[in-house]
């Protein structure tokens, strides 16, 4: 262990790497390559769900659907058990099981990838994600863990305090 002056420190680049177990964090997410995305313009986790169940009404299947231009690469890791992770307000703030992985033909010869998804989206602790355009792969010993169940349906902590006490490693 760090000395005291050294704690913050210690805990911001050590926190994140600590094993998270089913049993800390509800259903395992250990074993699958994930993606992380930016959701613009969103405001809260409810916001997106908000914003899901009513585009996922035009598709005969009634799942949500996050369509983007590049095909991931890695999608039988994806599709193993693999999520999307949702960055809110500059924190990932909740994920949702990616199901499957469907062609989109916009008319304009460009192949686009339709990720279709889960329509639980199930909260996780919060971590502070910087801006950055598109998707990327997280891998799962960097996702954070989901919240217990029995704090799925709590309020969540304002963007900036969650930020604030996530750059501490206090959550």
């Amino acid at each position: 262990m760090p000395e005291r002056r050294d704690l913050h420190n210690w805990l911001k680049l050590n926190l994140h790497r600590l094993p998270y177990t089913a049993s800390l964090v509800g259903e395992s997410v250990d074993k699958s390559m994930h993606l992380v995305k930016l959701s613009a313009g969103t405001e809260s986790v409810d916001s997106l769900e908000a914003w899901q169940d009513q585009f996922r009404q035009r598709f005969e299947d009634g799942l949500p659907r996050h369509v983007t231009r590049m095909w991931p690469k890695r999608e039988a890791e994806i599709l193993d058990g693999g999520s999307i992770y949702w960055v809110i307000k500059g924190l990932i703030q909740c994920r949702q099981r990616i199901l499957r992985m469907d062609e989109v033909d916009r008319g304009d010869g460009i192949r686009r990838c339709a990720l279709v998804l889960d329509p639980t989206l199930v909260r996780t602790m919060t971590a502070p994600k910087r801006a950055f355009q598109g998707w990327r792969y997280l891998k799962p010993a960097d996702a954070p863990p989901d919240l217990p169940q029995n704090r799925q349906n709590e309020d969540a902590l304002p963007p900036a305090l969650a930020g604030a006490l996530a750059d501490i490693g206090v959550i």
